[in-house]
């Protein structure tokens, strides 16, 4: 029976292919365990189910040799992972890929309507007491049906979102590093974002992206242009995004990701025009449970000694 270091609490059913398993956490208030601790913890177990907001780094990687096998983040993204690290000290790397690629790309649309029709402020106005009665002039928002959608970054979930626009009769394109072959490609990310009603951000984290938004680019976009991320939130400069939608540079703005989470820019709360999320693109309580099992399942094939599918391949 090996141990396994559960950092957080997992959705019913996210723990049942760890059985045969001695679990270990989570702590239990379900508060999150500091980096200080994963580091005493890491070299007493054999596996780590951790979440995005743990920081498995070279520290924690180090103290968990040579007993630690296998860490499997319950996300895709795995830029809290030192995945480097890990290789060095033999520990086996596990996400969990494809099976929130659909709900995630409905709160990305979720996020697209939300934000072209300004929601978030009219339903504020409507809680508030503040709306006097219908008027042909209130809350004017912009299309999505017909508009131009620019999606940045063309993986699963881009295209998932790319056939929700479609759906929508948008004129659908994207931009990848690589030529798809697929009609709508956009090599230049910066014509793209000068063409596009809507930009929907779908990039990994890391530092090849970070600030791939910034200043600049949000300069190119027209002022009618609305911006929807929820990819990783460095992708975006924040203070700069803000600037543009207060100096009336950018429409909208739905966001659903943030650079230091669970801080938000303060200029970004009160930026008008704009849809705040916390981090919910892949809530839905059958996508958690299948990104649970899937993690999970990945530890208990390692510690039998298998390869599951979804280990992570080092850069």
């Amino acid at each position: 029976m090996a141990r396994v270091l559960v950092t957080r609490r997992l959705p019913d059913g996210g723990l049942d292919p760890l059985a045969e398993h001695e679990l270990v956490g989570p702590q239990p208030d379900d508060r999150a365990y500091s980096h200080d601790q994963l580091v005493a913890l890491a070299g007493e177990v054999d596996a780590i189910v951790s979440l995005l907001s743990d920081r498995i780094d070279a520290e924690v990687l180090a103290a968990g040799a040579p007993r630690l096998r296998v860490v499997a983040n319950v996300a895709v993204g795995y830029d809290n992972v030192d995945v480097d690290a890990a290789h060095e000290h033999g520990v086996v790397v596990c996400n969990t890929p494809g099976v929130l690629d659909e709900t995630t790309a409905d709160l990305a649309f979720a996020l697209i309507l939300a934000a072209a029709r300004g929601t978030s402020a009219a339903e504020a106005d409507l809680r508030a007491g503040r709306w006097p009665g219908w008027g042909i002039t209130q809350y004017l928002g912009r299309d999505v049906h017909g508009a131009t959608l620019g999606i940045v970054g063309y993986g699963r979930i881009g295209r998932a979102v790319a056939r929700r626009g479609a759906g929508f009769g948008m004129t659908v394109l994207h931009h990848s590093r690589t030529d798809t072959g697929e009609p709508g490609w956009y090599g230049d990310l910066d014509e793209l974002l000068e063409i596009a009603d809507i930009v929907s951000l779908h990039v990994p984290g890391g530092d090849a992206t970070h600030h791939l938004i910034d200043a600049r680019r949000l300069g190119l976009m027209q002022p009618t242009a609305v911006l929807v991320n929820t990819a990783r939130g460095t992708v975006v400069d924040e203070a700069a995004l803000a600037n543009a939608l207060h100096n009336g540079r950018l429409f909208a703005a739905g966001l659903d990701v943030y650079e230091r989470e669970p801080e938000v820019h303060p200029k970004l709360l009160d930026a008008p025009n704009t849809v705040l999320l916390p981090h919910i693109g892949s809530a839905s309580q059958a996508t958690r449970q299948r990104m649970a099992q899937l993690a999970t399942s990945a530890v208990a094939t390692v510690l039998d000694g298998g390869t599951p599918p979804n280990v992570v391949s080092r850069a």
